[in-house]
C-alpha cells in the first residue's frame, strides 16, 4: 500500500476539471467466452505472463491512485473470476479504507464457486453480464453453451448476502431487442437492476455497425408501450447509467454512450493487467505504470506521474466518436483487425470494456 494519510495529494482534476475518482482495474485479458460484441474470434494475442501484475502490485498502484482522490475501484477483465484467488486481491485492496467501493464485473460462469468468498473478503458490488434469456441465443452470441452456469451465478448472490445486484444487457437491433420486458420482469426476480447498454463501436474487431444500435429513445419507447409511463430518476454524478422508475417502482438503467455519450461527466480510467493505464475507453495509447513500479520508483515519482497524466487529460472519446457519426465517418474510425492483432492493448477485453 501507499504512503500514510499525512502524504496524501490533493484530488486530481484533468483538463476539464473532471476528478480521478474511479478505477477499472483488469485482473486478466484471458475470458472464457467469445461474445460477438466484444471477443468475436477464435484467438488472440494474450498479454505476455510476465508482464502480467502481481495482487501486491496492483494494490500497491491502486494505493497511489487513492492517494489521488479514487475511492472506488471496479474488478474487470477479460473475465475476471479466471484469476485465480481473487478474494486475496479483494482483501488487499480493502485493506485500504480510502476505497469506499469494491465492485466486480464478470459474466458468471464461475461466480457460484466463488460467491461466498468473495462476500467473505468484502467485496460490496455484483455486476454480471446477460444479453439474453434464451439458451440457443445464448451459444450463438457466446460460441460457448455455458447458460446454465450463468444463471446459477446469478442465483448464488443473493443467496451468500449480496444486495444491489445489476445485470448488464448489451442491446443490439435485430438480436435481443425483443427481450427487453423479459429481461425486466427476470430482474425483479432477483432483486437485481437490469442496464441497457447501447452497442458501442468499440475499435474494428465486433463488426460493430450504427444500425444494430438499439438507442436509448427505441429502448423507452418499448418499454413504455409495456409498461406505461416511466419516470426519470435523478442523475448520480459520474454514474454512466441513466436510471429510470416503472409503474410499481421496478428501476433499470440505460447506459447510452453512443447516442448520448456522457464524457463530461467521466471520472474513470483503466488500468490493464499489465499495468498500461488508459485515460479513456477509446483511448488508442496509454502510460506504462508496470515498468517504473518494478524497477524502483519512489511513492512520490509514482503519485506525480499519476497526477500529471490525469491534468493534462482532454479525451472526450465518445463524443469525438458522435462527431464522426454526424459526418458520415464513424465506421471508419474503427481500428481494423490486423492492428489489434499487434497490439493486444487496444482490445476492449484487455482493458475492462
Amino acid at each position: 500500500m501507499s504512503e500514510s494519510s499525512k502524504d496524501t495529494v490533493h484530488a486530481a482534476a484533468d483538463m476539464y476539471d473532471r476528478p480521478l475518482r474511479s478505477l477499472r482495474l483488469s485482473v486478466t485479458d484471458r475470458c472464457n467466452l467469445r461474445c460477438r460484441y466484444c471477443m468475436p474470434e477464435a484467438d488472440y494475442v494474450w498479454l505476455p505472463r510476465e508482464d502480467i501484475l502481481s495482487f501486491e502490485e496492483m494494490a500497491t498502484l491502486t494505493g497511489y491512485f487513492a492517494d489521488l482522490g479514487v475511492d472506488k475501484v471496479r474488478l474487470t477483465g477479460g473475465e475476471p473470476l479466471l484469476r485465480r484467488d481473487l478474494s486475496r486481491l479483494v482483501r488487499l485492496l480493502l485493506h485500504d479504507r480510502r476505497i469506499i467501493e469494491m465492485g466486480l464485473t464478470t459474466n458468471g460462469i464461475l461466480l457460484a464457486d466463488q460467491a461466498q468468498e468473495l462476500y467473505d473478503a468484502g467485496l460490496h458490488r455484483v455486476t454480471v453480464s446477460l444479453d439474453t434469456l434464451r439458451p440457443e441465443r445464448f451459444r450463438r452470441l457466446t460460441g460457448r453453451d455455458e447458460f446454465s452456469r450463468v444463471i446459477g451465478g446469478i442465483e448464488s448472490v443473493g443467496k451468500v448476502g449480496f444486495a444491489n445486484l445489476k445485470l448488464d444487457t448489451v442491446a443490439i437491433r435485430g438480436f435481443n431487442d425483443d427481450e427487453l420486458i423479459a429481461l425486466i420482469e427476470f430482474a425483479k426476480h432477483y432483486q437485481a437492476e437490469v442496464r441497457f447498454i447501447e452497442y458501442m463501436d468499440v475499435w474494428g474487431a465486433n463488426e460493430w455497425a450504427m444500425d444494430k444500435v438499439l438507442s436509448r429513445a427505441m429502448i423507452l419507447d418499448q418499454l413504455s408501450q409495456q409498461y406505461g409511463s416511466i419516470t426519470p430518476l435523478p442523475e448520480r454524478g459520474a454514474a454512466p447509467a441513466q436510471r429510470f422508475l416503472l409503474p410499481g417502482g421496478t428501476i433499470f438503467g440505460i447506459i447510452p454512450s453512443t447516442t448520448t455519450p456522457f464524457c463530461a461527466q467521466c471520472d474513470r480510467s483503466r488500468v490493464t493487467a499489465d499495468g498500461m493505464w488508459y485515460l479513456c475507453l477509446y483511448a488508442t495509447s496509454g502510460t506504462d505504470l508496470r515498468n517504473p513500479l518494478r524497477t524502483g520508483a519512489s511513492p512520490e515519482q509514482m503519485r506525480e506521474m499519476i497526477q500529471s497524466s490525469w491534468a493534462a487529460r482532454r479525451d472526450r472519446g465518445a463524443e469525438e466518436r458522435k462527431v464522426l457519426e454526424l459526418v458520415g465517418l464513424r465506421d471508419s474510425g474503427l481500428i481494423g483487425i490486423d492492428r489489434l492483432r499487434e497490439d493486444p492493448h487496444l482490445e476492449m477485453h484487455a482493458r475492462g470494456g
